[in-house]
């Protein structure tokens, strides 16, 4: 990456330079590139022997008027936590696209954690001490079992000799299919109930299994990954046994990498952190040598549309912010930022790149940033909520934001425009509350099912007398008689003694980072108090 323009500034031909970079890892294109090595034809026949092994297919001729799929091999290096080759994946895909609705598939909806709930799961798990662990279900897609008849062709490289003109029909679910995610959904969700696992109603990837005594097992499933922790270590074993015996697939141990995030496990808590995927998007967009910035946005600043300014390249810009998107999976103190530059993807100007590279550049000096779980932290789930009167230059919509902490770090966090445009700040916040509310009904809905009971009432912190007044009462008429019905939910959460409303003053008022751009001590402190600290890295 020499090439970097100093001040950590880029053009278009170095971003290209530097994608290429990125993107470049040695993995084949081609099933010939791919023939020619010997790890990856190892990889190709560690691949039909799990499918054929696991009985998906048959061979089989082409019933007439039927169309076949075809398939395609893909190639992947795996990278662990440190970027050190892990292993080399062969997948060979169905060439799904080709599929016609009512024909080949119907139904192809399938859960996926949200990342709300497996924070809420390591947060638990860090407050009792309890150790989370890893399963990943290989080729898990094959597993699933299909309703439709399907055929594709048979495997470039693997054609069975005089027997060419064959197909394979699918008796199981292949990668690449539209209906595969839902079919092993089912398939995962049958075996649990099986297994005595009771499925959690408000989310539908949780599964919890109680024992004598208060033991627990909670599982949470993102597709073929699994995270697991509870409190009785014969369940783990028990579970991990059955398992094996049902499914093929690797014990991955204590949970240290899971979807891109890292993850450290001690005696003082858990730390979560994506300091490896920080890093590759620094390089990606030739930043790794700026200078670093102590914020991510200048205390003030408001971006507006900026329609006579100068036209960058809105598809670099939407990479840009992708990116920066979903590292705010472990940032909480990126959500707000991100999500303001992400208003802009459609028409994007020189004023908002430069905006994007100012979160770049605050990323640098802050790769080493984690949000921390503590052992035996709070364990009441304490919710702060806040909103930005009229911050949009443009539309004057108000933005609402809201944090949830659990053991002393933030489990859950959203930075988000109003969808109407507030008369008052009293307005503002009381819509801001409302979305609050409904998160945190959900969240305690959640915890309950994991053993963590929070008692009737949910406390929400806000800094707007008005607002909680209004929450307990129809008062200040004039100011909230044009509030839209659906917001009036909070009044009824309130008066069911679900959630109540409190005051705080505006200097702990954590959410304040979620809503607007912050003075540096400020913003320093509320950081802070979302858990987001430096440790130490351990190798």
């Amino acid at each position: 990456m020499e090439d970097y323009v100093s001040g950590g500034e880029f053009s278009e031909g170095d971003v290209e330079h530097n994608l290429v970079l990125f993107t470049s890892t040695a993995d084949p294109t081609t099933f010939e590139e791919a023939v020619q090595s010997s790890k990856w034809r190892a990889a190709m026949d560690l691949e039909i022997e799990a499918i054929e092994r696991n009985g998906t297919w048959e061979l089989t001729d082409l019933p007439e008027g039927v169309k076949k799929i075809g398939v395609k091999w893909v190639f992947k290096t795996k990278l662990n936590e440190n970027g050190k080759v892990d292993k080399c994946k062969a997948r060979l895909v169905a060439k799904g696209y080709a599929q016609q609705h009512g024909i080949d598939y119907t139904e192809v909806f399938a859960p996926v954690a949200r990342w709300d709930t497996i924070g809420m799961v390591i947060a638990l798990a860090a407050r009792n001490g309890w150790s989370v662990y890893q399963l990943d279900v290989k080729s898990a897609f094959l597993h699933g079992e299909l309703n439709e008849a399907m055929f594709i062709e048979q495997p470039q490289g693997y054609e069975k000799k005089d027997e060419e003109h064959k197909v394979y029909k699918l008796k199981k679910a292949l990668y690449g299919l539209k209906q595969a995610p839902r079919a092993w959904y089912s398939r995962i969700e049958a075996y649990f109930i099986k297994e005595g696992f009771e499925r959690c109603s408000c989310d539908h990837t949780l599964f919890i299994k109680t024992g004598d005594g208060g033991k627990i097992l909670i599982v949470s499933l993102y597709v073929d990954d699994l995270i697991f922790t509870g409190n009785d270590e014969s369940m783990f074993v028990k579970f991990k046994n059955s398992m094996k015996l049902e499914f093929d697939m690797t014990d991955l141990g204590k949970m240290k990498y899971f979807l891109g995030v890292e993850v450290l496990q001690n005696s003082e808590g858990i730390y979560i952190s994506q300091r490896k995927y920080a890093k590759e998007v620094l390089e990606r967009f030739g930043m790794e040598k700026s200078n670093s910035v102590k914020n991510p946005i200048v205390p003030g600043d408001r971006l507006t549309k900026n329609e006579g300014g100068v036209k960058v390249d809105a598809t670099k810009y939407k990479q840009l912010v992708g990116s920066l998107m979903y590292l705010t999976t472990t940032r909480p103190d990126l959500m707000y930022v991100v999500c303001l530059i992400s208003r802009f993807m459609a028409s994007p100007t020189e004023m908002h790149l430069q905006a994007a590279k100012r979160v770049l550049r605050y990323l640098k000096g802050t790769v080493d940033l984690r949000v921390f779980y503590q052992k035996e932290g709070n364990g009441e789930l304490m919710a702060y909520t806040d909103s930005d009167y009229a911050g949009d230059v443009d539309d004057r919509k108000s933005t609402s934001g809201y944090v949830f902490l659990l053991s002393e770090g933030a489990v859950a966090w959203s930075s988000k425009k109003q969808p109407v445009v507030t008369l008052s700040t009293t307005e503002a916040e009381f819509v801001a509350a409302a979305s609050c509310a409904c998160q945190g009904v959900w969240m305690k809905r959640v915890l309950e099912k994991l053993g963590h009971s929070q008692g009737k009432c949910t406390t929400v912190l806000c800094d707007n007398s008005s607002t909680i007044k209004l929450s307990k009462n129809p008062v200040m008429h004039g100011r909230s008689k044009h509030i839209d019905v659906r917001f009036h939910f909070l009044r009824d959460l309130t008066r069911e003694g679900v959630v109540e409303l409190k005051h705080c003053g505006t200097q702990e008022q954590v959410a304040d980072i979620m809503t607007k751009p912050l003075k540096l001590d400020v913003f320093l402190k509320l950081r802070e108090l979302l858990g987001v600290s430096v440790v130490p890295r351990v190798n």
